[in-house]
């Protein structure tokens, strides 16, 4: 599980969940703000605003109302606000974060809503399928979006770029994150393609475009990100992806 900071709080600064140190500190539990605050009732639902069971990933909500002055509107965008956060989910603020709550009450975020990708019916965290790639020692860099399939509806496709100096082939190390990818997650990720690439298409910030690479890998219709570091670098993953018979 990805490792985030000590506590999960809104754009407003608002402390959601974290560790209740001057009610009773509770035990650590790596990769979990802890449990959420007295004023916040934090569930998880399914995409039709059902309740999930324990230790099933799905949308991150707060139970209206929220506390005296917390997340009232967006700055003279009543509607937008309305729409983005309390429409969805009628009773509850979407947070946009995909995350579980555990046996113990520990909330985990696991990714952005707009990070989760369903397989077969299967609602899974490219975030999650991420930190296992990342730990191959070949691997620099990595990024994993989930792309279109006539059968499972989505599939997750990996672009990996390897340490300076690796002289093993591609090939090889790409079946090596497939199988540590299927050993750690399982078959039901459904991770068999993993495309090697010398870099990832960023933000001048240093975010990875993963929108606009699951277009190319789709043949959607994208436009250029203005805030791209380097354009020619979605010509590169345009070509691997078609070296791979992806998006073809």
């Amino acid at each position: 599980m990805p490792v985030i900071d000590h506590w999960w709080q809104t754009e407003t600064g608002h402390p959601i969940s974290q560790n209740p140190v001057g009610l009773g500190l509770l035990p650590v539990k790596y990769g979990s703000p802890a449990v959420p605050m007295p004023g916040f009732d934090v569930q998880v639902l399914d995409d039709a605003g059902h309740a999930v069971p324990t230790g099933t990933l799905g949308n991150v909500v707060v139970k209206l109302p929220l506390p005296p002055g917390c997340l009232p509107t967006l700055w003279n965008a009543d509607d937008r606000f309305r729409s983005a956060y309390l429409s969805e989910f009628p009773g509850y603020y979407k947070t946009a974060d995909a995350g579980l709550i555990d046996e113990d009450g520990y909330l985990f975020i696991m990714a952005r809503t707009d990070d989760i990708i369903n397989v077969a019916g299967h609602r899974l965290s490219t975030g999650g399928m991420e930190e296992v790639v990342a730990e191959h020692p070949d691997v620099a860099e990595c990024a994993v979006v989930g792309i279109a399939d006539p059968m499972k509806g989505q599939v997750p496709c990996g672009f990996v770029v390897l340490n300076a100096g690796v002289a093993r082939e591609g090939p090889e190390i790409e079946k090596e994150i497939v199988a540590l990818v299927r050993e750690r997650i399982g078959p039901v990720a459904a991770f068999k393609s993993v495309v090697t690439v010398k870099r990832l298409p960023k933000t001048r910030s240093g975010k990875i475009l993963r929108g606009t690479m699951q277009k190319i890998a789709d043949k959607e219709g994208w436009t250029m990100p203005a805030t791209i570091d380097d354009p020619a670098i979605l010509d590169e993953i345009e070509a691997a992806l078609k070296g791979r018979g992806i998006g073809v």
